[in-house]
């Protein structure tokens, strides 16, 4: 990353993470109270998650870790059982409320205060879970790269671009390329798999990590995000 991006990237994050907080606050008694009426507690969940990656002295690569905080969307009890797995489309774990607070991507809120503590940026690749990363990594090459020296983000390219899973949505600029970028071999039990929206993942955090070695660029790009998530929110891309 461009050392000067750097810079306003971090004075960006920190900003808009107050002018965020300041404006959401409201929101936050509703929303707990529909948490509260439907599934009783907690309103919040705190899960581990990888952050950015980076390369020590020695040449090893790390993932740096933190606790990152958002409303619940999903049973108390989602993973008994099971452990950790990722999250699917129409995932019956899902409560009501956890529904429509994931299509508007209203979950995400707190994670101003993870932007404000250094944890994560504005913009960036989302954060995995810790349990996933060695199977993503094995499976999907160079998916460990979305994350070198870049913060984890609330908002990204590919989540103004994709569904809240990662799952192309008809009527996105992506959807006209679905063909050639999900099952290309036509394989029918490879239709809708994990694997491929994992991989448009990590094809539009690259873009956007590319977008970090200039200064202009980062501006464009930045610019386009910030201004695009609230129009995603509004109209629920996340379903």
């Amino acid at each position: 990353m461009d050392r000067g991006v750097r810079v306003i990237k971090r004075a960006v994050d920190v900003a808009g993470a107050a002018v965020g907080l300041t404006v959401t606050l409201p929101l936050y008694v509703p929303i707990g109270i529909a948490i509260l009426l439907e599934s009783s507690r907690p309103i919040f969940y705190v899960q581990r998650r990888a952050g950015h990656l980076v390369e020590h002295e020695d040449g090893s690569l790390k993932w740096t870790e933190f606790d990152m905080l958002k409303f619940r969307t999903m049973r108390t009890d989602a993973e008994r059982g099971t452990g950790a797995v990722i999250a699917a489309k129409n995932d019956a774990r899902v409560t009501r409320v956890g529904r429509f607070l994931r299509a508007t991507r209203l979950d995400e809120l707190p994670q101003f205060w993870n932007v404000l503590r250094g944890d994560m940026s504005l913009v960036g690749p989302r954060p995995e879970r810790l349990e996933l990363l060695a199977s993503l990594t094995a499976a999907i090459p160079y998916f460990e790269e979305r994350t070198r020296e870049i913060r984890a983000g609330i908002t990204g390219l590919a989540q103004v671009s994709l569904g809240y899973t990662g799952e192309v949505v008809d009527g996105t600029e992506i959807s006209d390329l679905r063909a050639s970028l999900t099952n290309p071999f036509e394989i029918p039990e490879a239709e809708g798999a994990i694997a491929d929206d994992m991989r448009l993942k990590l094809l539009l955090d690259l873009a956007y990590a590319v977008a970090l070695e200039d200064l202009w660029s980062y501006l464009r790009m930045e610019a386009t995000i910030v201004l695009k998530t609230p129009w995603v929110m509004a109209r629920r891309l996340g379903r």
